[in-house]
């Protein structure tokens, strides 16, 4: 009789566990948590290319078709900013010279949620010198009343040599990922 229910047992779980292993379930799964497919980074570069050009031509209404009300920007600087300062900004900036270009490589589509994430670059002057600032960006954007808008932005200079060309990060010695003062290892080896 044991053996009958230990046998049934076996078979039950067995059962069970076969149809969350198939490999097509799995698969279907992550590609549509992160998905990445040629026609969403089109709809997503239209976006960006209207944001672009909103603030290019210093147009209020073209940028708030982009940014929500709710949008939190973090510039490459550290600046953060919302929405109303935005556009506050791209209408009283005076420099002619400004011009944003922004490139989608990849999008992640989480429901009403997707994560553009792509490259840019910024000219514009900075104390009457002509910048030319290159950089990554991460641009959240949330699915309203049938459009998206971008909830999240944040933008990260890609740091240059002498030469103009992008420098490599240095690999860390460190052994621990990042340095909490009085609770990281030291060269010492006790009090004294």
């Amino acid at each position: 009789m044991n053996r009958f229910f230990t046998s049934l047992t076996f078979v039950v779980l067995a059962c069970c566990t076969l149809p969350a292993q198939t490999p097509d379930a799995d698969a279907g799964a992550a590609a549509g948590a992160t998905s990445t497919q040629p026609a969403e980074v089109a709809q997503f570069q239209k976006i960006e290319d209207s944001w672009s050009d909103a603030v290019n031509r210093r147009d209020q209404y073209g940028l708030e078709l982009v940014l929500s009300p709710l949008l939190v920007d973090i510039s490459s600087t550290g600046n953060v900013t919302t929405r109303n300062q935005q556009v506050a900004q791209a209408i009283s900036n005076d420099d002619k010279t400004l011009d944003l270009t922004q490139k989608v490589v990849t999008v992640r589509m989480l429901g009403d949620i997707a994560i553009a994430t792509g490259t840019y670059e910024l000219h514009h002057k900075v104390n009457a010198s002509p910048v030319d600032e290159k950089g990554v960006f991460t641009h959240v954007f949330a699915h309203v009343h049938g459009g998206w808008l971008c909830i999240n932005s944040q933008r990260t200079v890609l740091r240059a040599d002498a030469g103009g060309k992008s420098k490599k990060t240095q690999q860390s010695t460190a052994e621990e990922p990042f340095h909490i003062p009085f609770f990281s290892k030291s060269d010492k080896s006790g009090p004294q």
